[in-house]
């Protein structure tokens, strides 16, 4: 029971978060015609992430992200147990996402946006170095948001964590969505993949996500963080 509740915690978060940004996704193709283009889906993802953070955070910390648990099981701020916990359950409720979103829109939407999987364009697919730099640089900039709003005492002392990282995700997608799908999540990645039978270039959207989420962990956890105090002796 004690591992039930933040594992749960992370599964609502993360279908909180694919749903709503699948969901945007296949709005916008032709057969749906929602008009809501990148914006709406920046803001889908973004206003659905800060409803999770602010409704499980308390439970979980609100990591809904393999990428985010990796980066701070790097800083010794999860036990490895816990974080493979984390992780499933992300997996899952990405997976869960994809699936419903597959049964409620239309076969044509769901073929001409491939479950929302997010992707580079095709004159892109050939540059695997700019899919990975763009996806480093996307999650970097989450997770230090996460950190700077979420875990350090004196971002957490202004109460926007979820506002903050919300916000991170919308322009994130904003700025790189139209280059590789944004995705900044394995778990985002991997639910309408798995689903939709199409890992093409899968492996990019874990590498990618896991190196900038660690090197923006540590970053911030090693250099930004205040020192402890020294114990009295």
């Amino acid at each position: 029971m004690k591992m039930f509740r933040p594992c749960l915690a992370e599964f609502l978060g993360t279908f909180f978060l694919c749903f709503a940004g699948i969901a945007a996704i296949l709005s916008t193709t032709k057969a749906v015609g929602s008009g809501a283009g990148i914006v709406g889906i920046a803001l889908a993802h973004g206003l659905a992430l800060s409803v999770a953070v602010n409704a499980f955070g308390g439970i979980s910390g609100a990591h809904f992200n393999p990428a985010v648990t990796i980066g701070i099981l790097a800083t010794g701020r999860i036990a490895p147990p816990v974080a493979g916990g984390y992780i499933v359950s992300q997996l899952l409720g990405s997976t869960v996402a994809a699936i419903a979103c597959h049964a409620i829109f239309p076969p044509e939407a769901v073929t001409e946006a491939k479950l929302g999987i997010p992707l580079p364009p095709e004159w892109a697919e050939s540059s695997i170095g700019m899919i990975i730099f763009v996806e480093f640089i996307l999650t970097f900039l989450l997770v230090t948001a996460i950190f700077g709003t979420a875990i350090d005492e004196r971002g957490k002392a202004v109460k926007i964590g979820g506002f903050g990282i919300g916000l991170t995700v919308t322009f994130d997608i904003l700025a790189g969505g139209a280059l590789t799908g944004a995705s900044m999540n394995p778990a985002r990645s991997f639910g309408p993949a798995f689903v939709f039978g199409d890992f093409h270039l899968h492996w990019c959207y874990w590498l990618a996500p896991v190196l900038g989420g660690c090197a923006a962990a540590l970053l911030y956890h090693h250099v930004l963080l205040p020192e402890e105090p020294e114990a009295k002796s």
